[in-house]
């Protein structure tokens, strides 16, 4: 499954626009990446764990010559951690439970100033479409 294909599949299963799950999911990918740039973990309780390690320099074998020795340097590497529920579906073949609230009206957030004088503050509130 690639990106698009993802963004068909939660569209059609949550009755999200095909727009709002792209900029849901560009959203995730963002702050999952910037997260672990910072050296956090970040866990999605029954799916699993993403996290940075440090992976140790070593020696090698240049691809191009099989006779000769390459160092590799350290590095920090992203690696991904399967929960209990991912593990679970993926060896019994059977789909984990979803559970999704009913979608109700669609809200926009407005902002406009406020009325007071003393300072321009952004007053933001929810409107139902």
């Amino acid at each position: 499954m690639n990106k698009s294909e993802l963004v068909d599949a939660v569209a059609r299963t949550t009755g999200m626009s095909k727009a709002d799950v792209d900029r849901a999911i560009k959203g995730i990918i963002y702050n999952v990446s910037a997260a672990l740039a910072r050296g956090e973990k970040v866990t999605f309780v029954g799916f699993g764990t993403f996290e940075r390690r440090q992976r140790k320099a070593r020696m090698g074998v240049n691809p191009q010559r099989p006779t000769e020795k390459i160092k590799i340097p350290a590095k920090k590497a992203p690696a991904f951690s399967a929960g209990s529920e991912l593990k679970e579906a993926v060896a019994s073949g059977r789909l984990p439970q979803l559970t999704l609230e009913p979608m109700t009206k669609k809200t926009a957030w407005t902002c406009g100033k406020s009325k007071s004088k003393s300072k321009s503050k952004k007053r933001c509130s929810r409107k139902s479409r």
